[in-house]
């Protein structure tokens, strides 16, 4: 999976001593629900797994919880435009940062797919491996037996999440999309009626603070950018805005289900934006 970079990448801004307190005030509580949330789920999982295999109908509702518990804890103000569908399918986005994971789960519940590196970050990594997350790794060899995984999971019904430009960014562009994901949909072995929601991200920084404040790409080190985003005060937001689904009949290839998608999601972001991509 490539990364995005950019030669306008911003100075880093060394975290104050005050900001280290209040990053630490932040992340105690996080912490201890995040790790309360674990051990209800791996309690729940005892009987969730042999009862619903790969549906899993409980688990989203701890995954919720945290990222609820994040925007509680972490001051950011998260506003929800539109309804997340309901049903099999997917969601696509754009996709700015690892607060990606929480902004997606906070208002209902969804399924990721995401890159293998995932598995190692601290905290997210754990939740996302208990929570269901599917791990992809682009490595040369893997494509038929991750086809095969994404087959069965919307094949159980679950509501899959992914993002089509493979990378993050600096939230203030949108890149192309890659269609190879979108492929799996046409597969004559889903259930009729299957939809894929495009859903656009706004991060507004904090008031007076660089605009690519939450962006996370190139060399960036996930540790750096989480002190920087819980040391912030104030905090800035984020908009979540679900698009009206497409329907898979309504396209005769991946490449036109892709486009329409990307245009979706481009035309909801500010102008200025837009011309970024």
């Amino acid at each position: 999976m490539a990364t995005w970079t950019s030669p306008e990448a911003p100075a880093e801004t060394p975290v104050s001593t005050a900001g280290r307190l209040l990053a630490a005030l932040r992340v105690l509580p996080l912490a201890l629900i995040l790790l309360l949330c674990l051990l209800a789920l791996l309690l729940v999982r005892l009987i969730e797994a042999p009862l619903c295999g790969l549906r899993r109908p409980v688990t989203p509702v701890f995954q919720q919880a945290v990222a609820r518990a994040f925007f509680a804890c972490s001051g950011m103000r998260l506003k929800v435009t539109g309804r997340p569908m309901r049903g099999t399918g997917a969601m696509v986005s754009n996709h700015v940062s690892w607060l990606d994971i929480f902004t997606l789960s906070a208002p209902g519940a969804v399924f990721f797919v995401s890159k293998s590196e995932v598995r190692g970050w601290p905290g997210i990594g754990h939740m996302a491996r208990a929570t269901g997350t599917l791990f992809i790794d682009r490595r040369r060899g893997e494509a038929k037996r991750q086809r095969d995984q994404l087959l069965e999971r919307l094949g159980a019904g679950q509501r899959l999440h992914f993002f089509p430009e493979g990378t993050s960014t600096d939230g203030k562009r949108l890149l192309p999309f890659k269609s190879s994901l979108f492929d799996v949909f046409f597969d004559a072995s889903l259930p009729a009626g299957l939809q894929v929601q495009p859903v656009t991200l706004l991060y507004r920084a904090p008031e007076g603070g660089e605009p690519r404040f939450y962006g996370w790409w190139g060399d960036m080190g996930f540790g750096a950018s989480f002190l920087k985003v819980m040391a912030a005060r104030p905090q800035g937001s984020v908009e979540v805005i679900y698009h009206a689904p497409l329907r898979m009949a309504d396209f005769t290839d991946r490449k036109a289900l892709a486009a329409a998608c990307e245009r979706t999601i481009r035309e909801a972001m500010p102008w200025d934006w837009q011309k970024a991509g």
